[in-house]
């Protein structure tokens, strides 16, 4: 079963700072954590700045998270049967909780399987397939998951001030 993970690298930044863009600092570390995790390829998703990577550019990126995710869903090849979802201002993704999420899956199913961190859902999150006509504005966080619990590893963080 081939799962690529998506990091959304879209967002504005605006209250991080704009010298340098958070995903331009963060984004090495979140790619690092994912070249040693199980996924098959990474796709990076771009949008209100020029990136150090490649990427798939959403013009629609200021819609929301779940627009800037269509775009990476739209970019993956047709024998891709899920996406690992993380976040570019999420420095502390641990790969094995992205593993953790594939295996998962690939054990037990499911739409949806998002990690959880003493008792909270956050990221990485897996979107079969079958999810991802599905996807609001918002995200994936409205979608009904299955959670897999990775309370004894660092949460991935979520970056948003200076």
């Amino acid at each position: 079963m081939s799962v690529f993970a998506i990091v959304l690298a879209a967002g504005a930044s605006s209250r991080y700072g704009k010298e340098p863009p958070k995903q331009v600092e963060l984004l090495p570390k979140v790619l690092a954590a994912l070249h040693e995790s199980s996924v098959d390829e990474i796709v990076v998703v771009s949008g209100a700045h020029e990136l150090p990577v490649e990427s798939v550019a959403c013009p629609d990126w200021a819609r929301g998270p779940g627009a800037s995710l269509r775009c990476g869903l739209a970019a993956l090849p047709q024998d891709a049967e899920a996406a690992v979802v993380v976040l570019a201002d999420g420095p502390g993704l641990d790969p094995r909780a992205v593993d953790r999420v594939v295996e998962e899956w690939r054990a037990h199913g499911g739409d949806v399987v998002a990690a959880t961190y003493g008792g909270v859902r956050l990221h990485p999150v897996l979107l079969a397939r079958t999810a991802w006509d599905h996807i609001p504005d918002n995200g994936a966080k409205s979608l009904p998951a299955q959670l897999v619990p990775c309370d004894d590893l660092t949460p991935p963080g979520d970056v948003d001030f200076a």
